[in-house]
């Protein structure tokens, strides 16, 4: 098995945290809008920019710290 190539290459590479963490707050601000948007169809939560942002905190915390270890 050769060394070069894509597979060799992003196996050796750790990648930008910088991209790491953008996508992360990203994807908990998506995942958040989400959650509270079926929250607020339910009549459980109201769909608020304070609710989105407070869950995508909490989730973004959540995945950081579970991805530290």
């Amino acid at each position: 098995m050769s060394d070069d190539g894509f597979e060799a290459g992003a196996s050796r590479s750790q990648g930008d945290p910088r991209v790491l963490i953008a996508m992360n707050i990203a994807l908990s601000a998506g995942f958040s809008a989400t959650i509270v948007w079926g929250l607020d169809l339910l009549g459980a939560a109201d769909l608020t920019f304070i609710n989105v942002a407070t869950g995508a905190i909490l989730l973004f915390a959540l995945t950081y710290v579970i991805t530290l270890q």
